[in-house]
């Protein structure tokens, strides 16, 4: 249960500088006016868009499966700019046009992959050196 939390925190953190990068590189822009601190807009957008992934993209990823398997697996690039949008559609303060979005998707998909491999390779050799003892 504490590694589960530990995964879900890092992710959440890791989303939002993966977003803090997306929107300094494709935004259109960032409300200042909205929060005082720019930590706080980003915080809320990360965990706005690590729930909208655990929710929402299940779903939206099997209804646009046609689509998936029809591009072999490069709709899924769009899927990822859609839940972008959608998160940032959401948070207050910040803006960002959709194909913008969907590249921000591709940065965040490369920020989660590194994340789960690093998580995985640090799982597997707590794993293999338990082997050894």
């Amino acid at each position: 249960m504490k590694r589960q939390l530990l995964v879900l925190v890092v992710r959440w953190l890791l989303n939002s500088f993966g977003l803090w990068v997306a929107v300094r590189l494709f935004g259109t822009g960032y409300n200042d006016s909205v929060y005082t601190s720019n930590l706080q807009v980003f915080l809320v957008a990360g965990l706005v868009f690590s729930i909208v992934n655990a929710v929402l993209k299940p779903i939206v990823t099997i209804l646009s499966l046609p689509a998936i398997l029809l591009t072999l697996g490069l709709f899924t690039v769009i899927v990822n700019g859609i839940m972008v949008y959608i998160s940032l559609r959401l948070t207050p303060g910040l803006g960002m046009t959709f194909w913008n979005s969907v590249l921000t998707g591709l940065v965040l998909s490369l920020v989660n992959y590194i994340v789960s491999s690093v998580l995985e390779l640090e799982y597997s050799n707590k794993g293999a050196s338990r082997e050894r003892l």
